[in-house]
């Protein structure tokens, strides 16, 4: 049995799914998290059946919790192995063969799975430049799970990886190129992980070869991206040089005029740390709506609230403009695909930001759109020339697959 463990680690908590990469079934998940305040939390869950949410029973998977200090990521490992030790699996019967990291950004630096060495792990130390918020957390995960399985190989999966096929033209932003250059800053794009994996689910789906499809994915969560899809080669993302541009989201503000900032500077006397906290923290439909989640936006809608009906619409002429652009950049599309969070779940959003595309061919059935579902699904009617999947992302089971690949 061939069984990778995933971990996907931040400042204060990790998750970790155990993975038998036979089945492609998780055997066990948790969460450790509140990682070096007062009183730390562990969630550990065991899966008798297979993937969670995809036929596991309530009845028999078995969680368990502790509260307990953990004052570091060191700690924080050692409370999951104990967590395995007690109630399982395993480790030592399913013991695992890799482990797998997920890590944010890999600037133009990493472009494949890459198995952790000292050179790697500066690297991505040094790469917290871009991204300061996720690459250290990240790091302290690497080094306590080296720690806590020093015999087993270690491999980084980077958000950005998939990215790394963009052309010139997509990924350059028109500043100074001498300036751009020494500070790296261009579109790297994000989500990498979930647009691979759900495009090349979308074309196994299908039966069809994955080079020759053009898919639009949108990623739609709290977090929202999308991806121009060229024969399984990213040509062009919504997201740029961080998190931030593109898609409105749950608490960032997706594109906006630069110059609202320097308005903002000088007219409300906000600092930097104040303009990054506005855009990603205070932005998107929370800014416009006070909440952000998109269930409570539809919720406000069907009320006759004014603020959630701004909100809902904004977002949904994001996601037009952007759909418009990249079907104009492929020069028409195969599929589109949708996932994550609201991708999977919000019918209404995904019937609002496809209804203006008749003129593409590109039709909706109401009733497959409205159902309920797992697994894959088509959404579009029989007639559409254009084929539009929901795709429920697993970007766990593609860190343990690209995991595998690289420690062979």
């Amino acid at each position: 049995m061939s069984v990778v463990l995933v971990v996907n680690s931040g400042s204060s908590s990790f998750k970790y799914q155990l993975i038998d990469m036979d089945a492609e079934a998780v055997l066990a998940s948790g969460l450790v998290e509140r990682i070096g305040q007062a009183e730390g939390e562990s969630t550990h869950t065991v899966f008798f059946r297979g993937v969670a949410g995809e036929g596991a029973s309530a009845a028999l998977d078995a969680t368990s919790r502790r509260t307990l200090p953990i004052p570091d990521h060191t700690a924080g490992f050692r409370v999951m192995l104990d967590a395995f030790a007690e109630h399982g699996p395993s480790l030592e019967e399913r013991a695992p063969v890799a482990v797998g990291h997920r890590v944010v950004h890999g600037g133009a630096r990493f472009f494949e799975p890459t198995v952790i060495t000292p050179l790697v792990e500066i690297n991505i130390d040094e790469l917290s430049v871009l991204a300061p918020l996720h690459n250290p957390g990240a790091l302290q995960g690497i080094r306590a799970a080296k720690d806590a399985f020093p015999d087993l190989p270690h491999v980084a999966v980077f958000d950005t990886a998939f990215h790394q096929t963009l052309p010139p033209a997509a990924y350059t932003y028109a500043i100074d190129r001498d300036l751009a250059e020494h500070h790296r800053i261009r579109r790297y794009g994000f989500h990498g992980t979930s647009h691979k994996f759900v495009s090349e689910a979308a074309a196994a789906f299908l039966g069809r070869p994955l080079a020759e499809l053009k898919q639009i994915v949108f990623h739609l969560g709290n977090g929202a991206s999308v991806t121009a899809i060229d024969g399984g080669r990213s040509v062009d993302t919504s997201m740029g040089m961080t998190p931030l541009e593109g898609l409105v989201m749950g608490t960032r503000s997706g594109d906006i005029d630069p110059a609202v900032l320097f308005h903002l500077a000088r007219r409300a006397d906000l600092s930097i740390g104040e303009l990054d906290a506005l855009l990603n923290k205070r932005s998107g439909l929370l800014g416009l709506a006070g909440v952000s989640d998109m269930r409570d936006i539809r919720e406000g809608v069907e009320r006759g609230d004014a603020a959630a009906t701004l909100a809902f619409e904004v977002y949904v002429h994001r996601l037009r403009a952007y759909a418009g652009a990249y079907l104009a950049q492929l020069g028409g599309v195969d599929v589109i695909s949708f996932t994550a969070g609201v991708g999977e779940n919000a019918p209404a959003v995904r019937a609002a930001a496809l209804d203006t595309f008749g003129f593409a061919g590109i039709e909706l059935d109401p009733e497959r759109n409205a159902a309920r579902g797992r697994g894959i699904r088509i959404i579009s009617s029989d007639a559409s020339r254009v084929t539009v999947l929901v795709v429920p992302t697993n970007e766990e089971l593609e860190i343990a697959r690209q995991t595998l690949e690289a420690a062979a």
